[in-house]
């Protein structure tokens, strides 16, 4: 198994020294955590021992050393006539739904860390004695490093490899354990930027890796799918994971729970195969067929030789520019409803002199509402279509902004705002349900990791202007911030329609 994973890698045994430097990183900073087992695991103003700053250098060296090791090898593999068709028309096998099992578990860790902030900051501000406008820096941080994760990450996808780059997101959820053991404020915003980065860019890269492997009849439902229970499934961990373990061991345990996360993932992962697709674009045939074999395989001798392209950075052909556009557009738009309007919100309607406890539950039962967008989205585009699912669910959101518009104006039909909340939280939901899916399906090989990175980039982009705005208190009035979103959504729902292409049930080989 181990000999599956790294044959292919340049310097296999650099990985792994990698990742035991990295442990032993984490592992020389739980002395300080321990402590202060009887102060309730205060730290603050503690100093930083001698372990812990070599346990620093040493988890900087692993990650570079683990980045080393997972150099993959390029070849010219010419012992293999004919091209080699991935499996368009397979069933399904244990082997997919174990690679969407991995991948659901991977996506569910990868969330449950920027989820876990909101669990966090409370005992933060209290231990470090920090107001709520500098405690702010921390989700800040967090979402810059997703930005910067998401667009560094995808480049790396085509580069590295979509497994070995989970990997080396994993490598890095171990490293950034050790932010549990800060005893300063600003140590943990630090930190919270590399978590960031590394959790930025795992999303992106499982969804390029199971569009590639998956068949073309299961390519869809399984990608939004994935992706659905990821999200659902990283914020109940992140919650019940808190509730259990923060009353014990305080808000420092859910940053520690980077380690047992992170090498539970390095440990599954020869069990997570390659892309075939990537492993023929980088002229590797024997070990495409090789990993193909657990799927189905088809070798088709009736058709010319093509050359394999072994560049790492070709340009993007102009043809993509339209597309592009309308998702970057369209990932802008959300970033700027789920962390702008919907953060926004309660805050405005406690203004209006809504109690908060019924601000609280007015957008709790907007939620209840929208809980089954999900299965929604599967169903809408696995069997109706993907552009059309895509643009619904973007003219939803402008429907619910608009709303919110028409209800700072007034309008008496909307002074209770649950219509208008219920359709923007059921738009927003399923935009962020398919975007990712339908950017996967839409570019070619040679940059699907750069193309899914960057639109993921875009959706945090547009929260962290959001959140830049809070930070520095020039968040507009929310009608004003409605109308302006929902103008910028109708535009990506207008090139959507006329720039996007329809995907579903289209083999990949003929959408590239």
């Amino acid at each position: 198994m181990l000999t599956q994973l790294f044959g292919d890698r340049r310097h296999g045994w650099a990985f792994w020294l990698g990742c035991l430097l990295v442990t032993a990183g984490v592992v020389l900073h739980l002395p300080m955590y321990w402590m202060g087992r009887n102060m309730g695991f205060r730290l603050v103003g503690m100093p930083m021992d001698a372990e812990m700053l070599w346990g620093m250098l040493v988890i900087v060296a692993g990650i570079g050393l683990a980045a080393f090791g997972l150099l993959p090898r390029v070849d010219d593999d010419t012992s293999i006539a004919g091209e080699i068709a991935p499996p368009e028309d397979a069933p399904l096998t244990k082997a997919h739904w174990l690679m969407c099992a991995l991948l659901a578990l991977a996506l569910i860790i990868d969330i449950m860390k920027p989820a876990s902030l909101g669990f966090v900051v409370p005992g933060m501000k209290a231990e470090y004695g920090v107001t709520g406008a500098i405690a702010s820096a921390l989700p800040f941080a967090a979402l810059s490093g997703t930005v910067v994760g998401s667009f560094l990450w995808g480049w790396l996808a085509d580069i590295y490899g979509r497994r070995a780059s989970i990997l080396l997101s994993s490598v890095m959820f171990v490293g950034t354990s050790i932010c549990g053991a800060m005893p300063d404020f600003w140590w943990n915003v630090g930190m919270c930027f590399l978590m960031g980065a590394a959790a930025g860019g795992m999303l992106p890269v499982a969804y390029a890796l199971l569009a590639e492997i998956m068949p073309t009849k299961h390519r869809g439902w399984s990608l939004v799918l994935v992706g659905g229970i990821g999200a659902v499934g990283g914020y109940f961990a992140a919650s019940a994971l808190s509730a259990w373990l923060q009353p014990v061991w305080s808000w420092r345990v859910m940053w520690f729970l980077n380690l047992p996360t992170g090498l539970i993932l390095i440990a599954l992962s020869p069990l997570l195969p390659e892309s075939a697709r990537f492993l023929l674009h980088t002229g590797r045939k024997a070990e495409a067929l090789a990993m193909l074999s657990r799927f189905g395989a088809a070798i088709r001798t009736d058709t010319p030789k093509v050359e394999p392209d072994h560049s790492h950075l070709p340009p993007i052909d102009h043809r993509y520019r339209g597309v592009t556009a309308a998702l970057t557009l369209a990932a802008l738009a959300w970033g700027l409803v789920n962390f702008g309007i919907l953060l926004w919100l309660p805050s405005a309607l406690v203004a209006e002199g809504v109690s908060v406890q019924a601000a609280s539950s007015l957008i709790a039962k907007s939620t209840l509402i929208a809980a089954p967008t999900v299965a929604v989205s599967v169903w809408l585009y696995s069997t109706w279509s993907t552009r059309g699912a895509l643009a619904l669910m973007l003219g939803l959101t402008a429907l619910g902004l608009f709303g919110l518009l028409l209800r700072s104006l007034g309008v008496a039909a909307l002074a209770n705002p649950i219509a208008p909340l219920a359709l923007l939280i059921v738009g927003s939901s399923g935009v962020i349900s398919i975007i990712l899916p339908y950017t996967a399906e839409n570019f070619p090989l040679r940059i699907r990791g750069r193309a899914s990175g960057w639109i993921a980039g875009c959706s945090k982009l547009g929260g962290l202007l959001a959140q830049g705005l809070s930070v520095a208190a020039l968040a507009p009035p929310l009608g004003v911030a409605a109308a302006i979103v929902g103008g910028l959504t109708v535009l990506s729902l207008g090139l959507v329609l006329t720039l996007g292409r329809e995907t579903r049930g289209r083999d990949l080989r003929a959408l590239e």
